[in-house]
């Protein structure tokens, strides 16, 4: 009995220690305040951050629901307007790479909130939850804005599956979602790359992270899954996604759109890779969100 004893309290302790090294390889902020490692596979380290918006800007603070200090940057158009979109960056990035999306807002008379989520930017927080939490902080966010605004979500990568995540909390004034490449779960994609990247296979690996996770950070990895919840969602969504995308499959924003139950539309980019529909085809792309918006408006 003592050496079964000792087996087990072996394997937990095994367990915890790959749970734990997953965790912070793939969540974890640097202490440098750099992206957790694992960006260096997955992310384009050469991609750089476009110049800002030739709009007013201030800069804008709140409190989360666990005491977290979150940045954002607010930009207000030529003329004032009751339009407001919220940018929603994606994994490894911050709020300065959603400023090519903003211009094109901008432009069009919309004012814009470009958060820094939590563990990015000049946000405070230590872990990344994909979404999880992330979602909750963008719910806080539309609180700020007046009572009069009619608020879009627009988000790329993880910034897509937390525009769903939030939308179905259902925050007051929302009008539309645009999700670009967003993942069904964060679980599932972690574990596809697992096996892409590093040739691992999901058990233990994930299992034993999704539970570090939970000690860490109060959520599971895949607590971040917007095929949960998107049949939720009330508002229209339009999906985009590129068909190229090696880093969430197209096969996965299949599933949410049809999982889908609110009104919705889709516009597929031939060719492009993750998070590259809106470079691939720029005049496309934003023809197609704003006739969205417009549509969605009249």
């Amino acid at each position: 009995m003592k050496k079964f004893l000792v087996i087990i309290v072996w394997l937990i302790c095994a367990g915890y220690a790959v749970g734990d090294y997953f965790v912070d390889f793939a969540l974890k902020r640097g202490e440098d305040l750099s992206p957790p490692k694992a960006c260096a596979n997955i992310a384009d380290p050469n991609l750089k951050a476009p110049p800002a918006p030739n709009f007013p800007s201030e800069d804008w603070t709140l409190k989360s629901f666990d005491g977290l200090t979150l940045r954002a940057k607010r930009f207000t158009p030529a003329e004032p307007s009751n339009r407001w979109a919220i940018l929603i960056h994606g994994y490894g990035r911050d709020g300065t790479f959603a400023y090519d999306y903003a211009e094109e807002y901008l432009k069009r008379g919309w004012n814009v909130l470009i958060p820094d989520l939590r563990a990015a930017g000049l946000s405070q927080g230590q872990f990344i939850t994909m979404g999880a939490l992330e979602s909750r902080d963008i719910a806080l966010w539309t609180t700020e804005l007046p009572d009069s605004a009619q608020i879009v979500l627009h988000g790329v990568s993880m910034g897509a599956a937390t525009a769903l995540m939030t939308a179905a909390l259902e925050p007051k004034n929302l009008i539309a979602v645009v999700e670009d490449c967003g993942y069904t779960s964060a679980y599932e994609m972690f574990t596809a790359q697992l096996g892409e990247i590093f040739g691992l296979p999901e058990y233990p690996i994930m299992p034993c992270a999704d539970l570090v996770c939970k000690f860490n950070t109060g959520v599971r990895i895949s607590d971040a899954a917007p095929l949960a919840v998107v049949d939720k969602i009330k508002v229209p969504v339009l999906f985009i996604h590129g068909d190229a995308d090696k880093l969430v499959p197209f096969d996965m924003m299949t599933r949410l759109y049809d999982t889908c139950a609110a009104p919705k539309d889709k516009f597929v980019v031939a060719g492009a890779g993750h998070a590259d529909s809106k470079r691939t085809n720029p005049a496309a792309y934003f023809d197609k969100v704003f006739s969205f918006l417009d549509a969605e408006r009249s």
